[in-house]
């Protein structure tokens, strides 16, 4: 069956390894979701992704989860705020923070994905992909 919001099933696929603490997920690969696993990647949510057979019918993509020295989880929350039915957009001064800055908001500009602080600081709207913490 064709899964019709693929970044809530990366959200999903996510959250469930984490809740299991297992070491890795996989899942299909897109452009998307390789954009946002480099996102996570660089502010330290995720250790590392792979993908194998991009631009293939068969690209998969593995992301390895992040764990604290006692086992936590690195990622205590995803929620998927802009959805396929209902589009979320927010000006550059309007764009959400998460936790007071302990999370981020991943923001979907004209340039690409991006943090909710380098929206801010690029002064650059788009549509609320989601919210990490």
């Amino acid at each position: 069956m064709p899964v019709t919001d693929p970044i809530s099933d990366m959200f999903t696929r996510i959250r469930n390894a984490a809740r299991t603490q297992a070491p890795a997920v996989e899942m299909p690969a897109s452009k998307q979701k390789v954009a946002l696993a480099e996102l996570l990647r660089n502010e330290g949510f995720i250790s590392s992704f792979e993908t194998k057979a991009l631009g293939s019918p068969a690209q998969k993509m593995r992301i390895v989860l992040k764990y604290g020295s006692k086992g936590e989880q690195v990622i205590q929350g995803l929620r998927r705020i802009s959805k396929p039915g209902l589009k979320i957009y927010r000006p550059a001064k309007k764009v959400p923070r998460v936790y007071g800055g302990l999370g981020i908001a991943i923001i979907s500009t004209s340039r690409g994905l991006m943090t909710d602080r380098q929206a801010r600081k690029s002064n650059i709207g788009g549509e609320v992909v989601g919210h990490i913490w």
